[in-house]
């Protein structure tokens, strides 16, 4: 079977572990059971708001959960009999280079909860350790073959951060990096994993802040006859004005399908919420605002005359 997806995406992200639990709740190491109730608790609230946007008119066949098994307590059964789309991690949380969640045992994880999606996160630069790289690409090999045979979806979150020689030659400034060399970067870094045998369905990618730079990218995840391959553009917990610029550069273009975004939709209305400052059905209610706002950012741009790669 082909490598693709043909459907429309919008996900709302909440599959943060390690940094959540720390920045939300100040808890280093494995939360004990208390800990996790309480984290799970939160995340529902994030699930909440997600139900609101349905019922306010967000249509439940192209609505995205991307929830983890660590803290997502029931809300990924929930997802499932709400005709949401679900998503889950494969990989642990807060590592440099790409390794297992649950080791030898991923794909009896990836089975007992048969998510529509399996979701990776890779940090991945075409020019750091050669070593490096290899040893992800072999692990993800071993995903990509697997998810071959089996029904998921492959989702691939790839993040390209700046090497220090590519930081020094645009004067040390990340927009720079990011306007100037990440695009190609992220090219390059997708034929090398492809190069490897490893078959995505659907790209979750930076945002990027030319049109022509998402047209390049859209041509790259589409090479070797994989034309039914598509992306979407992940948030990086950027305020709403850069995440809308990313989305009105992307929807035009033939290729991308939506967003996935989690820290710029829940981030300040659950931090609130943490912290005493506003009930919880006003944090879902926020939430609810900022997911369908990013829709509507979206599609009105997607309204234009669409770019075909």
């Amino acid at each position: 079977m082909r490598p693709g997806y043909d459907q429309k995406l919008y996900v709302l992200a909440f599959d943060h572990r390690g940094s959540f639990q720390k920045k939300f709740f100040g808890i280093d190491g494995e939360p004990d059971p208390e800990q996790t109730a309480i984290i799970a608790d939160a995340k529902h609230l994030i699930f909440e708001g997600l139900l609101q946007a349905v019922a306010a008119g967000a249509d439940p066949a192209v609505t995205g959960v991307l929830v983890d098994e660590q803290f997502g307590s029931n809300v990924p059964q929930q997802a499932a009999e709400r005709g949401l789309k679900l998503a889950m991690p494969a990989e642990r949380s807060g590592q440099s280079m790409f390794d297992f969640q649950y080791g030898e045992d991923f794909a009896a994880h990836i089975e007992a909860l048969n998510p529509d999606f399996a979701k990776v996160l890779v940090r991945y630069n075409p020019d750091s350790d050669a070593a490096g790289n290899r040893e992800q690409l072999a692990k993800l090999l071993r995903l990509s073959d697997w998810l071959k045979q089996h029904d998921p979806k492959f989702l691939f979150e790839l993040l390209v951060p700046a090497e220090q020689a590519q930081l020094d030659s645009v004067g040390g400034d990340s927009e720079r990096y990011d306007t100037e060399l990440r695009p190609e970067l992220m090219r390059r870094a997708i034929a090398e994993i492809q190069d490897a045998g490893i078959e995505v369905d659907v790209w979750k990618i930076e945002g990027v802040d030319a049109r022509s730079d998402c047209e390049m990218l859209v041509s790259q995840v589409r090479s070797g006859g994989r034309d039914g391959v598509v992306c979407v553009v992940l948030g990086r917990g950027a305020d709403d004005a850069k995440v809308d610029h990313w989305l009105t550069q992307a929807a035009p273009v033939e290729g991308f399908v939506g967003f996935a975004i989690g820290r710029s939709i829940w981030w300040d209305p659950l931090k609130a919420y943490v912290d005493g400052k506003i009930e919880r059905a006003a944090g879902a209610r926020k939430i609810a605002e900022n997911y369908l706002r990013f829709v509507n950012v979206y599609e009105r741009a997607e309204g234009r005359a669409r770019v075909t790669s």
